[in-house]
């Protein structure tokens, strides 16, 4: 079966080099169930890779030719190979965190083979305390990294004894999932459904013009709005190479909500004060701290009866905004105050507009930082904002692959030329995931952020009296 590729995935593709390899990715850390042998986890890749049917999804690949008239199309890779696609690797000693993190660093810097269905997927074995890990990619011209995510997740079960669960890969898998597994909506969504508007504006955002000025008139002013007009100069907005280094760990969330309660903020409110605070004693550690606070472009979701016009059906609008970190403030009270007081600027900006006119001014904010690199216009044109900082809902309860319980899931996102790191949150089981992507020659020392990380969630506790 050949497919047209859709704006959005061409755009995807085209702006693909050996600098910004252009797929996101997962990392899941698993524990074996009680009694499982020492060949366990050559059994769990064993099981991985004898699906008998593979969904049409991880079959496509892209294609042009002649007889396509020069056109990309998705058509199905009749030699598929799964040994190809589903890999085995062990750790070298001494087996610790580290040494995964800096072979997942190392997987992600690799492009995917265009002549072949665009993702891959790791079994890593070989940690000292005896955990599995499950590294994945796929190409964000296949699939967004929300629903890469789910696709992922869609295999676990909340019953340790459960078995026969099929990989994610699995034609199994798509029927055993439940309707409301696939459906979209997720904040990491944002970038592509505002990319895809930017490519295709149609009428039916009534009022545009009207929206288009408030808003800017809102970025002229360095007011908080979906577009940014003043964001400074950093390490992280320049040139990068193809190299990756990744970070991740999590933090509980019960010590962020507490931290949230006692000063009337929220859980994101929290997690953007614990990067915003990162961030500047990393940035200090540089000697490279700018004067003015640093901008993080933030997907937000607003409730569709809040937001003017809106359907009787409610819902949920999604937009970004463009958020003042106050990264030039010492105080982390400060910071969290002026974080909080950014983001309610930002959603009350958003629910002015219909959730179309919501979507098209997150396009107009994101195309210097999407289109500019594209047209390798990076050297010219200064990114809008500074970072990107996601937090997506994960699973609330414990959840478990044929028995083997999921300790951990962090995400590896999509670092590009102007904009060399990337921080996405995913929650889970009580805890925060946070998966640091960067440039590993533009932002040195990069796991250094996860020291600061913790030490700001421990100022935020002090300066809340907990």
């Amino acid at each position: 079966m050949v497919t047209p590729l859709d704006p959005t995935s061409l755009a995807f593709l085209f702006a693909e080099n050996r600098a910004m390899p252009m797929h996101v990715g997962g990392l899941q850390l698993f524990a074996k169930p009680e009694g499982a042998g020492r060949s366990y986890s050559r059994e769990m890749y064993a099981q991985l890779r004898e699906e008998e049917e593979i969904a049409p999804l991880f079959l496509r690949r892209p294609h042009r030719s002649a007889a396509t008239a020069g056109q990309w199309v998705w058509e199905t890779d009749d030699l598929f190979d799964i040994d190809y696609h589903v890999r085995h690797s062990g750790l070298p000693k001494p087996g610790r965190i580290r040494e995964l993190l800096e072979l997942c660093s190392r997987l992600h810097s690799t492009r995917l083979a265009r002549e072949r269905p665009l993702w891959e997927a790791t079994l890593i074995e070989g940690l000292r305390d005896g955990r599995m890990a499950l590294h994945t990619k796929m190409h964000h011209a296949l699939v967004d990294g929300v629903a890469a995510s789910r696709l992922v997740q869609s295999t676990l079960s909340t019953d340790p004894d459960e078995r026969d669960m099929p990989a994610p890969w699995s034609a199994a898998n798509r029927r055993r999932r439940k309707p409301t597994e696939s459906s979209g909506g997720g904040l990491a969504e944002v970038p592509v459904e505002a990319l895809r508007t930017a490519f295709a504006l149609s009428a039916e955002a009534a009022g545009m013009p009207s929206a288009f000025v408030r808003t800017l008139a809102r970025g002229l002013k360095n007011d908080t709005s979906a577009i940014s007009l003043h964001a400074p100069h950093t390490i992280f907005n320049q040139k990068i190479t193809g190299s990756r280094r990744f970070a991740a760990q999590d933090w509980s969330m019960e010590r962020m909500k507490a931290v949230g309660k006692a000063t009337d903020t929220t859980l994101n409110d929290v997690v953007l004060a614990m990067c915003s605070g990162a961030l500047r004693s990393y940035l200090l550690e540089q000697d490279a701290l700018p004067d003015r606070p640093l901008v993080a472009m933030v997907p937000v979701g607003l409730n569709a009866k809040k937001v003017h016009q809106a359907s009787a059906d409610g819902g949920n609008a999604v937009g970004s905004v463009m958020v003042q970190l106050g990264t030039d403030l010492a105080d982390p009270e400060d910071r969290l105050v002026s974080i909080h007081r950014s983001m309610q600027d930002g959603k009350q900006a958003l629910s002015s507009m219909t959730p179309a006119q919501i979507v098209a001014m997150t396009a107009v904010g994101l195309a210097p930082a999407i289109v500019t690199p594209m047209l390798r216009m990076h050297n010219i044109v200064r990114p809008p904002f500074n970072v990107i900082i996601s937090n997506v809902p994960g699973p609330k309860e414990t959840q478990y692959f044929n028995g083997a319980r999921l300790d951990g899931l962090y995400p590896l996102s999509i670092p590009i030329h102007g904009m060399a790191l990337n921080i996405t949150c995913t929650s889970y089981d009580g805890n925060m995931g946070f998966g640091v992507t960067g440039c590993r020659r533009t932002v040195p020392r990069l796991q250094r952020l996860l020291t600061h990380l913790d030490d700001e969630l421990a100022s935020l506790e002090k300066a809340a009296g907990l």
